[in-house]
């Protein structure tokens, strides 16, 4: 009887040793890092992610933010012209917007009109621009990392990309990676 009851307790360790192996597994397989992956190019869905990854930053998580195809248009700097691209990289260059002050709405746009609409009930209500976004979120240490693919495929070069401190370049698979660890990912 005291034989058995030593081989019960004997094998409860054992399981409780495995169970806090499994749980040191999960406790460790997630960092406090927020991973966005920004595609669109909209100037509501682009303030959005700001909004949150600065959010995040503030409450010291870890922000990595991956802009994908249209979302490449708001890292634009209006004053900087590389040289050297083909004719679709021209066209890409000329049709899409130069900058995230120039970022249409997903909706109510209105010919321009929504966007000065936004900008000002955003200064009224003491909202920051995407301008002051941008240098807080630098501020805050929010990496933003530029799809490789996409840049390439849109014709854009590194050099007309935007100033930024924590400006990184790399492909869809450091993004899947870096989500793969966050304990929270977004898409937007």
């Amino acid at each position: 009887m005291q034989e058995e009851l030593l081989q019960q307790i004997n094998e409860l360790q054992e399981q409780v040793g495995k169970l806090k192996k499994k749980v040191s597994k999960i406790e460790n397989a997630r960092k406090d890092q927020l991973s966005m992956a920004v595609v669109s190019g909209d100037m509501d869905k682009v303030m959005a992610a700001m909004i949150m990854g600065i959010a995040a930053a503030a409450m010291d998580t870890k922000v990595k933010m991956f802009f994908s195809f249209w979302a490449l248009s708001a890292l634009r700097d209006k004053n900087k012209n590389p040289k050297g691209k083909d004719f679709i990289s021209k066209m890409f260059g000329i049709m899409l917007p130069k900058g995230k002050n120039q970022l249409k709405l997903s909706n109510m746009n209105m010919v321009g009109i929504g966007p000065m609409m936004i900008k000002y009930l955003m200064k009224k209500h003491n909202v920051l621009s995407l301008d002051e976004m941008f240098k807080t979120a630098g501020e805050l240490g929010i990496e933003i990392i530029v799809c490789e693919m996409s840049m390439g495929l849109m014709g854009f070069k590194k050099e007309e990309f935007i100033d930024y401190p924590h400006l990184s370049y790399a492909g869809a698979a450091t993004f899947v990676t870096d989500a793969g660890e966050s304990a929270a990912q977004l898409f937007i």
